[in-house]
């Protein structure tokens, strides 16, 4: 599959108001003892088996945090919104992962987009967001043992299921091809409470990723 037009937008956030959301087996990752959330919106390309010579393509909006099991970084999720109904029960049922069904819009802008989605899941806690977000340098490689390196170089992600069991998958992809970014939100009501604007913003036009299969943690 391919991530297009991405944007990570990050903020500094409370450990505590995380730690309860997070399985017990896992810890979360904290920069130089900060915990940190994310609100990551992009669209995806070409999504399926890699031996099918084509895909689905719908927008996706994620919120997440930075975890640990032992020695291995990934990525938690608390919310997954899709524009795509079988997109999100796969995911639901064979990744355990809280995606949700959502009426969704990118618009290009110029070299920016405008991003809107709604959260239409029956049952599902309501959330929205309404933004537009744009790139404003050069493409750089986000140096090792930097900030940015940390929220973005994330090649597993970890979920749970029904009976609170963890598992992890792991994706694979080249460095990330980052722009500095700027970004204006109209609306963010996904969850939680942001403080102010965005502490980290960078912009991806694409990245060609391989994601595996789930392997339980505990066996």
């Amino acid at each position: 599959m391919q991530w297009c037009d991405l944007l990570f937008a990050h903020w500094r956030i409370d450990a505590a108001l995380l730690r309860p959301l997070i399985p017990p087996a896992l810890t979360l990752d904290l920069w130089q003892g900060e915990a940190w959330i994310g609100v990551v919106p992009f669209r995806m390309r070409g999504v399926g088996p890699a031996f099918l010579p084509f895909g689905s393509n719908f927008a996706e909006l994620n919120v997440r945090t930075y975890v640990r099991h032992g020695q291995r970084a990934g990525v938690w999720f608390f919310s997954l919104d899709a524009a795509s109904k079988v997109g999100v029960r796969l995911a639901r049922q064979f990744f355990y992962l809280p995606y949700f069904d959502a009426q969704m819009t990118v618009d290009a802008r110029g070299d920016g987009f405008r991003y809107a989605s709604e959260r239409t899941h029956r049952g599902a806690p309501a959330a929205r967001l309404d933004m537009t977000y744009a790139p404003t340098g050069p493409i750089a490689t986000a140096q090792p043992g930097t900030l940015t390196d940390w929220l973005t170089a994330r090649h597993s992600l970890y979920s749970a299921d029904a009976q609170g069991r963890v598992y992890r998958g792991d994706v694979t992809h080249g460095p990330w091809p980052l722009q500095p970014a700027e970004a204006n939100f109209t609306t963010l009501e996904m969850g939680f409470p942001f403080p102010g604007p965005p502490a980290s913003l960078w912009f991806a036009k694409h990245l060609d990723v391989r994601a595996g299969a789930l392997v339980r943690m505990d066996g």
